[in-house]
């Protein structure tokens, strides 16, 4: 399969808030999302990590 989970965390307060899936496949880098972070109560930048 080429869909896998991603986790994503926040890069301010480094919280793991939220997952996804993403193809494997078309990306091959780390996904980047702007996300709302509810410890920081504002919309902050999320990365994927392992």
């Amino acid at each position: 399969m080429a869909r896998e989970l991603a986790i994503l965390a926040c890069t301010e307060c480094k919280r793991r808030n939220y997952t996804t899936t993403r193809n494997k496949r078309t990306m091959t880098n780390r996904l980047e999302i702007k996300k709302f972070c509810s410890s920081e109560r504002k919309r902050t930048l999320h990365r994927e990590t392992k």
